[in-house]
């Protein structure tokens, strides 16, 4: 099954969903990031959030950021995304361990603890819109479900997932965000309320051949759908030797003329993809120039 992200609408327009299967998005994150099973399975939930999120954007030029700041040992996650579905990442501490849960499960909540999720919208205005909820079990899916009740004040359900082949590999990953209309009737809020507590795990869904067409189907099963757009969810960085050059920049002229003076050129890791810039000692000098 390839990486898709579907969008439309159900119930005679009452409800908008957004359903994505982001198995090659995640692997790329745990390739690059080196991630253990648990620090994946929170990296590839929030990014196929970022992933659903990002695709809400209105304009081309939109930037979605999703931050998870926690006393747990994953440390922290941080997560951005366009109108496009293109996402990056990272945690803090890729290497986090923990048993499996109370009900044998990699233990997301366990590894993100108490903290903030914080959604960060650059919709082109002077500042930024940020909304901000309290982490409730660190286990993503609920924490954004209850930020969305919270922060922007629509009834939602958010599913996400991440399962692991013993080797450690992605095996699959995905979600779906269900979103009511302020015209929700009541008969559809209660039946869809039942539909979504005797629904299985996305994963369990997606582990049995389910594509997320089938599981929308499924879902509003007797109910009109209309599926209005198709997108490749994907991780893409987009740093560069500018962008890198001017965050070094802003440290400041003292600190660069230190590290002239020491006489040591330097290399600046992307968070993101890992890639590594150089600069020289005569590109330093340019800086402060």
């Amino acid at each position: 099954m390839n990486d898709t992200l579907i969008t439309g609408m159900a119930a005679d327009n009452q409800v908008r969903f957004f359903c994505s299967y982001a198995k090659e998005l995640t692997e790329t994150a745990r390739t690059l990031h080196n991630t253990s099973p648990v620090a994946t399975a929170a990296l590839g939930r929030l990014l196929t959030a970022g992933a659903m999120m990002g695709n809400m954007c209105k304009n081309a030029s939109d930037v979605l950021t999703l931050q998870i700041r926690c006393d747990g040992p994953i440390g922290g996650l941080l997560v951005t995304s366009n109108a496009q579905s293109e996402v990056k990442g990272y945690v803090h501490n890729p290497d986090v361990m923990l048993p499996p849960n109370s009900i044998g499960k990699l233990d997301v909540g366990g590894a993100l603890g108490n903290g903030t999720l914080s959604v960060i919208k650059d919709i082109g205005l002077k500042e930024p819109y940020v909304g901000q909820t309290a982490l409730t079990s660190g286990e993503i899916a609920e924490d954004l479900t209850y930020y969305f009740a919270t922060s922007e004040q629509i009834p939602t359900s958010v599913a996400l997932g991440v399962l692991m082949n013993k080797d450690n590999t992605v095996r699959h990953a995905g979600g779906f965000i269900i979103q009511l209309l302020p015209f929700a009737q009541d008969k559809l809020i209660t039946d869809l309320e039942d539909r979504l507590n005797n629904f299985s795990s996305i994963t369990k869904l997606m582990d049995n051949g389910m594509t997320p067409t089938d599981i929308i189907n499924e879902l509003f099963k007797d109910y009109s759908i209309n599926f209005t757009n198709s997108t490749t969810p994907c991780y893409k960085c987009d740093c560069s030797k500018e962008r890198t050059y001017k965050a070094v920049m802003s440290i400041g002229k003292a600190e660069i003329e230190k590290i002239i003076d020491d006489k040591e050129p330097i290399d600046v890791e992307c968070h993101f993809c890992k890639k590594s810039y150089h600069f020289d000692i005569d590109e330093l000098k340019t800086m402060i120039s």
